[in-house]
């Protein structure tokens, strides 16, 4: 099946609007976790976004971006989710740090 580029600019929006949901839905995972096991978190996700609104002509502010990935201010997101990282979650991220730092959040 051929797609029209139309219809896989949708598919892809109604992709992305629901692993947003998903970790919406999943503020028990926890961003350290997400880098260690995918290899990308939340942060990342945003800046992705905020990369494609800039490369289409709209400006964009990390934490406008950020806004619409975590579904609130990423401070409040904080505050409301965000646990201390423990020793095997820091020495993980360590080993499994992407290598090229631009690359995440």
């Amino acid at each position: 099946m051929r797609l029209s580029r139309e219809q896989e600019t949708e598919i892809e929006a109604a992709v992305f609007r629901r692993l947003r949901d998903h970790l919406l839905a999943r503020g028990d995972v926890q961003n350290i976790d997400l880098m260690n096991l995918a290899g990308f978190c939340r942060n990342c996700l945003a800046n992705w976004y905020r990369d494609a609104a800039e490369a289409g002509g709209t400006a964009m502010t990390k934490e406008g971006a950020r806004e619409i990935v975590y579904g609130m201010p990423y401070e409040e997101w904080r505050a409301l989710h965000q646990k201390d990282a423990t020793g095997d979650q820091l020495a993980a991220f360590e080993t499994n740090r992407p290598k090229d730092e631009g690359q995440h959040g």
